[in-house]
């Protein structure tokens, strides 16, 4: 086994199977028993059920038949049309439902030799960065000698009802996967990044052009192996109330296809347009469909004939799988779940990605230093009392793909505490050589916020430009404990690691060298009018910031005497009386030019406001006026952290 796959209480598949065959007897899972107690978690309710092995349920009974279709199962009782949703989509993917159903041949029962047979299973999820192993025996809930939770539509296959118990068992119970989102099953069964959206918010059903951009990239998604739910959210209706159209109110629909088709000349007359966006869905329930446009019996199929329906690929493979408009589809639907599988293999076509993953906590301390666990940014005075991690964009300009993910709480629903958290997460753009926590907001930028939702999970994508980061993940309130997983995904390495020391360590050598005892933070915001240095009356200006023997330099920016910098910096100083140099050079092939400096004593005591400074010639206080001014931001400390 693969170093890389945690043992679910430490149950060892092949250990276990050896022992059952070495006895004689079939495996039962004494860690989830056939009881009740596996059944709810909820003590009062109680039912009717008995426990059937699949021999007492059918003739021949297998794990696979023909393979796994998309089509392979219908939900029961449970309310968990998600988990039937997005095993619609796992069953897509043959890469994918072999890891989560490993060595599915060797688990298979084989009809020659039943003495082989000890009635173990194990199913593999992807659970908070890692691959983990669940083993089940293969007792399942049944009434009236039928299975009353998830079932295939093969009397004789057992996959998708073996694989919900395992699911089940890692929850704490099957009552814990009653309601759901189908993006936190595709996550842990594939690992993938899940964003959620609301189609009614982003406007998708009235603005064209908005629409096309969605319908490219979900198309992009599904190509390259994501997954895509769908729901509709009705707070005036019941839930598995029936629309006019046939869509079921909160129900988790799966998308099966998309296509983009150019009709032939005589569809175009039909049709009145040259392409058709089409979108393919599957209700879990395998009945209940939409009779809308493009519905089974509508007007639209009787236009197009059998065989150009199958050169389109406008095929239905069975019942509860039906065909829509990509524009009915954002009218119909408010919710859409996108998994995405980023891919980051050197030895791909398309796009790859440098991944960082990091697992955190928040943990409440009342020590304000040792507190994680400050709320979101509302709450200013214990905001940065969160964890808090550095990145940086090495390139011009980097697109950023951001996952935060809270631990699953389904097993805490026995105690009350199974609803998820409000969670989010802030991007701060900091000083170009911060290695510390920040303490206080000042200079810094802050350049996105994610959505802020009880999901399991939450995405954000965004183009940063060259700098250093501080990213922040938070819970909505202040004082919530609990685990999280953090997903960064760049064009270029982004040496993700979390802040945690205060200020610069103590150590021997700051006996002999000396330790700091003022901070200070500089934000170079831009200067005006300076000298002009090319024909065309421009200037290639970059500012360099010195401190003792410390320097950073900003980019340059190019053709301009009124350049913008918004270049940040933190200094840590022995020698307080030692100035601090903020030099302005233009930009040459052969030499640089100096274009004049501000010397800054930048005391605690000095004004911590915006302040607009004359540019000078190298040399005192006095030194000669040159054209320009810079405007900065300094602030200072002898509190080490205190910014």
């Amino acid at each position: 086994m693969s170093s890389s796959v945690q043992l679910f209480q430490d149950q060892k598949y092949h250990e276990l199977k050896g022992q059952c065959l070495q006895q004689g007897q079939l495996f039962e899972d004494p860690e989830f028993p056939a009881s009740d107690e596996s059944l709810y978690y909820d003590s009062a309710t109680k039912g009717k059920v008995e426990w059937k092995r699949p021999k007492d349920l059918c003739e021949d009974p297998r794990l696979l038949v023909d393979g796994i279709s998309s089509h392979d199962f219908h939900q029961g009782k449970l309310g968990n049309c998600w988990f039937v949703a997005a095993c619609s989509c796992l069953a897509l993917r043959k890469s994918l439902w072999q890891q989560v159903i490993p060595d599915y041949n060797e688990q298979e029962w084989d009809p020659k030799a039943p003495g082989k047979y000890a009635g173990i299973f194990r199913f593999r999820f992807w659970r908070f960065g890692e691959w983990t192993e669940v083993v089940v025996d293969d007792l399942l809930p049944t009434e009236h000698g039928e299975l009353i939770y998830c079932r295939s539509n093969v009397r004789n296959e057992f996959w998708s009802a073996l694989l919900e118990k395992a699911y089940a068992k890692l929850a704490g119970s099957y009552q814990a996967l009653d309601g759901g989102c189908a993006a936190e099953a595709l996550v842990d069964f594939t690992g993938a990044v899940a964003e959620s959206m609301n189609l009614a918010e982003g406007k998708y059903g009235e603005v064209i052009a908005e629409q096309m951009k969605l319908f490219e990239d979900l198309m992009k998604v599904h190509k390259r192996g994501g997954f895509i739910s769908c729901s509709i959210s009705s707070p005036g209706r019941p839930s598995e109330a029936e629309t006019e159209l046939g869509l079921i109110v909160g129900h988790a629909y799966s998308v099966t296809a998309i296509r983009k088709l150019r009709l032939g000349e005589r569809l175009v007359f039909s049709f009145q347009a040259e392409k058709l966006f089409m979108i393919r869905l599957r209700n879990p329930w395998g009945k209940k469909e939409w009779h809308g446009a493009w519905s089974d019996s509508s007007e639209e199929w009787k236009k197009v004939s059998d065989s150009e329906r199958k050169n389109l690929g406008l095929t239905v493979q069975n019942d509860g799988e039906f065909w829509m408009t990509f524009e009915d589809w954002c009218k119909n639907f408010t919710d859409v779940d996108i998994c995405r599988t980023v891919n980051t293999s050197y030895f791909s076509l398309h796009k790859t990605w440098e991944k960082e993953m990091i697992c955190g906590a928040w943990a409440s301390h009342p020590e304000p230093l040792l507190n994680r666990s400050g709320g979101c940014f509302d709450n200013r005075e214990t905001f940065l009392q969160n964890p808090q991690y550095l990145f940086d964009v090495k390139k011009a300009e980097d697109k950023v793909l951001v996952s935060l993910q809270q631990e699953d709480r389904r097993k805490y629903k026995r105690e009350g505490k199974g609803d998820n958290i409000t969670i989010g997460f802030e991007i701060l753009k900091v000083e170009d050589n911060r290695r510390y926590r920040l303490h206080k907001l000042t200079v810094q930028e802050r350049v996105a916020t994610s959505p802020y939702s009880n999901s399991r999970s939450v995405f954000l994508r965004r183009s940063l430009p060259r700098g250093r980061y501080v990213l922040i993940p938070t819970t909505y309130i202040p004082g919530l404990p609990t685990k999280f997983i953090l997903r960064l995904y760049t064009d270029v390495p982004s040496k993700l690691r979390e802040l945690k020391a205060d200020r610069p360590k103590m150590t021997c050598w700051s006996l002999l060298c000396g330790y700091p005892r003022r901070v200070t933070q500089i934000k170079v915001h831009s200067a005006q009018g300076l000298q002009k240095q090319d024909r065309s009356g421009g200037a290639d200006p970059y500012v360099l910031i010195k401190c003792e023997n410390q320097s950073r330099r900003s980019p340059v920016q190019h053709d301009t005497t009124s350049p913008v910098f918004n270049t940040q910096v933190i200094f840590y100083r022995k020698d307080i009386d030692s100035p601090v140099t903020i030099q302005v050079w233009n930009s040459n092939l052969v030499s640089d030019q100096f274009l004049g400096q501000a010397v800054l004593a930048a005391s605690p005591g000095d004004p911590r406001e915006l302040q607009t400074l004359r540019l000078r010639g190298r040399g005192g206080g006095e030194a000669a006026e040159l054209p320009g001014h810079i405007t900065v931001t300094v602030l200072s400390s002898d509190d080490l952290a205190e910014l």
